[in-house]
């Protein structure tokens, strides 16, 4: 009897000793790592990873760790900043409140669908070719309210607090409802203008990528309305560069004459779809468009434009403003 309560206290000791150095920090010192674990990984998966990324010194420790705190149920999956200084218990708890990473991704105001895309590739929250995919899912962007073949013009700029795990749709879904809240306060003045909010959006990316000063955006966007109302083509560069696949070059006489639905040279009217995605003071100011009677604007090339009623006045800055550069 005695030599069994002994050999017990032996194995005891031991399994004691063990479990202390197993659950121990692999490292004392400090190196925070991102790990990502996907949706429906087994606990005893997770634990593989852990241990192959010298997160912690064994499976067998960790698991029991997750057992005696009763957490095992309750892992998260998702991006974790993890360290080898971090015991099993506090990954766990970690894990088990969901203390993810969150990824602070800023959309600029006239970034297009490709360019958003490559902004979260770059963020490591998805890959481009999964959000360039679900945007131009006609099934999938007509669901969300939007009346055109693709997302492109209600990704709405703004900052955003992403977790790594979430899918296209989910991220689609969450900007382009950020869009509908703003649109909400300017619904009942397209109403009153009698436009569509597919045509403010369409005007309102093209207003974005050409004005370069806030205060300038009324101003351009009374140009084109009243180049619209005349029947006259809009005759807009930003246009032109996205007929030509996003093209960033010097336009030169040969591009104006593409034969492309977004040329706004040589077809009049909006172009088929948004060209990018507007901020709130571009949408603003294609719906509160500056009272002027101006036709033409040439850039003074310091970001601000020279605003014409006649074309006679407009070829004059042209050439003044040209010598200039």
């Amino acid at each position: 009897m005695r030599r069994g309560c002994f050999f017990f206290l032996i194995v005891s000791l031991y399994f004691a000793g063990w479990y202390l150095e197993a659950t121990a920090p692999v490292s004392q010192t400090p190196s925070p790592r991102a790990l990502f674990i996907p949706p429906g990984t087994p606990i005893k998966e997770v634990a593989r990873i852990l241990k192959k990324e010298g997160l912690i010194r064994s499976e067998w420790a960790f698991y029991l760790e997750g057992l005696r705190l009763g957490v095992l149920k309750d892992l998260k999956a998702g991006e974790y900043e993890l360290s080898p200084h971090m015991t099993p218990a506090e990954i766990l708890k970690r894990m088990a409140e969901g203390r993810v990473i969150t990824h602070i991704v800023t959309i600029p105001e006239g970034y297009n669908v490709w360019e958003v895309a490559a902004l979260l590739e770059k963020a490591g929250l998805l890959k481009r070719e999964e959000f360039l995919a679900k945007a131009f899912d006609e099934n999938f962007v007509h669901s969300l309210g939007i009346p055109g073949p693709s997302v492109e013009g209600f990704l709405f700029p703004d900052t955003y607090y992403f977790v790594k795990g979430l899918s296209a749709e989910e991220i689609i879904r969450k900007m382009v409802s950020r869009f509908w809240e703003v649109w909400a306060k300017y619904e009942k003045r397209a109403e009153e203008l009698g436009v569509s909010v597919y045509e403010v959006v369409t005007l309102a990316s093209i207003v974005e990528k050409e004005a370069v000063l806030s205060r300038e955006k009324p101003l351009i966007a009374a140009v084109y309305w009243n180049r619209l109302r005349r029947g006259m083509p809009l005759q807009a560069d930003p246009t032109v560069r996205y007929a030509l696949r996003r093209f960033r070059g010097r336009l030169y006489y040969k591009h104006l004459r593409v034969k492309n639905p977004y040329n706004t040279y040589r077809y009049p009217g909006l172009p088929p779809t948004p060209i990018a995605n507007p901020g709130e003071e571009s949408l603003r100011a294609v719906l509160y468009p500056a009272k002027v009677p101006y036709l033409y604007f040439v850039s003074r090339g310091d970001g601000s434009h020279y605003f014409s009623t006649t074309y006679r006045e407009h070829l004059r800055a042209v050439r003044k403003y040209r010598r200039l550069r």
